[in-house]
């Protein structure tokens, strides 16, 4: 299944290649300081590619946050559960 993914995504990105290449457009694109002229398939691609990239950084920060919290926790349940089971066997006597 894991290969089929691999495969749809490579022809999809096969496929945004070619309709990309075939737009040549010439476009102006305004930034903040500045502004210039862009084919309109670059300008798309590079807007894409900064975009999965901030998307990547944030979602990743926030897995690996989420990581951390649960070694964290799995790590003080370690710490109570033997603490717990001789309570236990205590009482139980």
């Amino acid at each position: 299944m894991k290969i089929l993914k691999i495969i749809v995504l490579i022809a999809l990105f096969l496929i945004t290649l070619a309709l990309g290449s075939q737009n040549q457009a010439v476009v102006t694109f305004n930034y903040l300081l500045a502004q210039g002229d862009f084919h309109l398939s670059t300008l798309l691609g590079s807007v894409f590619v900064v975009g999965f990239v901030v998307a990547w950084l944030i979602f990743g920060s926030l897995h690996l946050k989420s990581q951390m919290t649960v070694r964290k926790l799995k790590k003080q349940l370690a710490k109570q559960t033997p603490s717990e089971s001789k309570e236990v066997a205590t009482t139980s006597n």
